[in-house]
């Protein structure tokens, strides 16, 4: 099942099964919420990011150095 096809109910049970109690005033909004992140998360795998290195390639500070005015 994707998020997009999360209900109520499946939200109330996955929460239940995560530990996490879920009111049932929240089951809507969380399905909602799921849905939407799932959206977001297909669209930014979509994304080509040709030759970027991965984040643990990034060191942090050096565009300070080279960019630091003297």
């Amino acid at each position: 099942m994707s998020a997009d096809e999360l209900t109520p109910s499946e939200a109330h049970r996955w929460a239940a099964r995560a530990g996490l109690p879920l009111p049932a005033d929240r089951l809507e909004a969380v399905a909602a919420t799921a849905a939407h992140i799932h959206s977001v998360v297909a669209a930014l795998r979509e994304i080509d990011f040709g030759e970027t290195p991965p984040a643990a390639a990034y060191f942090v500070g050096e565009e300070l150095r080279c960019g630091r005015m003297s």
